[in-house]
């Protein structure tokens, strides 16, 4: 069975969510093996055997020292070395400009932003607003998969996960653009927006740069807090929480839209979540269309309501 290439998102040591739902998919293609870049790699191991991956091949942390290329250069190596069947990638920034040059480099092509994957590598696609679902397939080299976070449930299979060190000479080329500096974003005790089972969001509607009654939601459910475009840009939330087609794409269990209409720039970054719900104003709200569940009321009224009985059955 050939190899599967998973791409591992790691903070101190620890595997991301996302990493466990691509390990799930490239159980469906062939052997699942992690690629971990950098340091910690012991203390990951676990986590990547509960979710099936079978080899863990350790790249120095030296590639981190470098912007995307090298990463790029060195997934392109293992899967010629290897004869992967596929590389599947999270559909971050980062890694779909990683995702991008590794299928140049390979001769390939590269699917973004899926939301599902199949044993022939046939991706599904949720594009227009959740309104068209396309499929697609690489025809020629190694296909390169940007999968969104939360698309695939996780499921556990047990893997063997032997260590293997590997590295790369990286051109010249990919050594010029270097990191110099990081800044560690202060996180607090919410979950990370793109990686949450719930979301829950505020627009225009909230009014003001007051958003406790978004936040005060969003804690009793242990979720995230996203913002609209129309929010960020008056100043009410940073940009960094803004869900959209210019902001992130989430994709969560529960997404609560809080005074949201429903534009189609906001529509593009959360149509794929499981279950939506709304409370807006205005029962004409685009937002409407798209949901499974509405609420038509004012939010400062609704929210501190369902807060308070959420509270209650804790």
């Amino acid at each position: 069975m050939a190899e599967v290439l998973v791409l591992v998102d790691h903070v101190d040591g620890q595997v991301k969510k996302v990493t466990t739902e691509l390990l799930t998919a490239a159980r469906r293609i062939g052997e699942p093996a992690a690629v971990w870049i950098g340091d910690g790699a012991e203390s990951g191991k676990a986590a990547l055997a509960e979710f099936g991956a079978e080899k863990v091949y350790v790249a120095p942390a030296e590639l981190n020292d470098y912007v995307v290329a090298p990463k790029a250069e060195l997934l392109a190596k293992l899967a010629q070395d290897k004869g992967a069947a596929a590389i599947l990638v999270s559909a971050t920034a980062e890694n779909k400009e990683i995702a991008g040059r590794t299928a140049v480099k390979l001769g390939s092509g590269v699917l973004t932003d899926v939301v599902d994957v199949d044993a022939d590598v046939v991706t599904e696609h949720s594009i227009f607003g959740g309104g068209t679902v396309t499929h697609a397939r690489v025809r020629t080299g190694v296909p390169v998969v940007a999968v969104r976070p939360n698309s695939v449930p996780a499921e556990a299979a047990a893997g063997a996960a032997v260590e293997e060190a590997v590295s790369v000479d990286v051109s010249d080329a990919a050594k010029a653009a270097k990191v110099v500096e990081r800044v560690v974003q202060e996180q607090g005790e919410r979950p990370e927006l793109t990686e949450a089972a719930i979301v829950v969001s505020g627009g225009r509607g909230v009014g003001s740069d007051d958003f406790s009654v978004v936040e005060g939601l969003a804690d009793s459910l242990g979720a995230a807090v996203g913002a609209s475009r129309a929010a960020v840009d008056s100043g009410w939330y940073p940009n960094q929480f803004q869900v959209g087609q210019t902001g992130k794409t989430v994709s969560p269990n529960l997404y609560l839209a809080l005074g949201i209409s429903g534009a189609i720039q906001h529509r593009a970054g959360m149509q794929t979540a499981k279950n939506i719900v709304a409370v807006n104003k205005d029962p004409e709200a685009p937002i409407f269309e798209l949901v499974d569940f509405g609420v038509v009321g004012d939010l400062h009224s609704v929210a501190p309501q369902l807060t308070e009985e959420i509270n209650k059955r804790k």
